[in-house]
C-alpha cells in the first residue's frame, strides 16, 4: 500500500511493517512476520524495486512479531539489520521478561493469533547477527533514518524519524488498535515491560516534524507525533 510518495506499507492494521522509497534504494522499518517476506516483494514490485534495492532493516525492537523476514533477507541478501544494542539479544531469541497479557476481547484475540498463525509468526527465525544503534543516530540508509530512545515496552525500544518523508515509525511505543480488545484510536500497546517509562518515553516525540505517525499495530496516523503522544496518554 502506497501511504504518501515515497512511503509504503506492508502486512495490514494487525501487523505492519513499512518502507521508504528513494533514489539511493529502499530503506524497510521492521519486518512483521515470516510470511510477509512475500508482501515485501509484491510491493517492491508495484515500486519498479527488487529485493536487491533493500539497503538496510531497521527493528524498532526485538519481539518476534517485529523480527518477521530480517534474518532471511540478511541471510540471503546480505542486507543489513539495525537494532538497538539493548534489545540486540532479545532480537537474537535471548530471554524476555514475562508481562501480564492484560484485557482482551475472544474474538480481537483470535484475529490476531489467527493472522500471525497464517503469516508463518509461530515460527520466528531470530536475528544471528546485527548491526547495533544507539539513540540519536543517524543511519547510512536511504531517508537517513535517525533513532530515537523510546525505552518501555522493552528496554532498546526506538521510534525512527525519517524527516524527508515527514514520517515517524513508533513500533509499539504506541498503537492506534488494540490487537486483544480491537479498540481503536491512539492507546497504550500491550505487552509492554514497563508501562510507565514507555508513557514517560512519549516526550521524546513532542519536537520531531513529522506528518505521519507509523505504528506496527493498527491504522497510519496522519498527524503530529505531539498530537498522538497526548492522545495516548488521555487514553491511558
Amino acid at each position: 500500500m502506497k501511504l504518501a510518495p515515497h512511503l509504503h506499507r506492508i502486512g495490514n492494521d494487525i501487523v505492519a511493517a513499512y518502507l521508504i522509497d528513494t533514489a539511493e534504494g529502499v530503506t524497510v522499518i521492521d519486518a512483521g512476520l515470516r510470511g510477509h517476506h512475500r508482501d515485501l516483494t509484491r510491493e517492491l514490485a508495484t515500486m519498479n524495486r527488487s529485493l536487491a534495492d533493500v539497503k538496510g532493516i531497521v527493528l524498532t525492537h526485538g519481539d518476534s512479531d517485529h523480527l518477521g523476514f530480517a534474518e532471511r533477507m540478511r541471510a540471503e541478501q546480505g542486507v543489513p539489520v539495525f537494532v538497538h544494542a539493548a534489545d540486540a539479544d532479545r532480537a537474537k531469541g535471548g530471554k524476555k521478561p514475562a508481562v501480564a497479557m492484560g484485557p482482551f476481547r475472544i474474538g480481537a484475540l483470535l484475529r490476531f493469533f489467527g493472522y500471525a498463525l497464517r503469516k508463518g509468526g509461530m515460527r520466528t527465525r531470530y536475528l544471528t547477527d546485527v548491526v547495533e544503534v544507539a539513540d540519536g543516530d543517524v543511519l547510512p540508509l536511504p531517508g537517513s533514518p535517525v533513532v530515537v530512545g523510546m525505552p518501555g515496552h522493552s528496554p532498546g525500544s526506538i521510534a525512527v524519524f525519517v524527516p524527508s518523508v515527514r514520517s515517524l515509525f513508533v513500533g509499539d511505543a504506541l498503537t492506534t488498535t488494540h490487537v486483544l480488545t480491537g479498540r481503536a484510536g491512539m492507546q497504550p500497546a500491550p505487552f509492554t515491560d514497563d508501562p510507565e517509562l514507555a508513557l514517560r518515553s512519549l516526550d521524546r516525540l513532542a519536537d520531531l516534524d513529522a506528518e505521519w505517525v507509523l505504528p506496527g499495530h493498527g491504522t497510519p496516523w496522519h498527524g503530529s507525533p505531539a498530537d498522538a503522544a497526548s492522545a495516548v496518554r488521555a487514553a491511558r
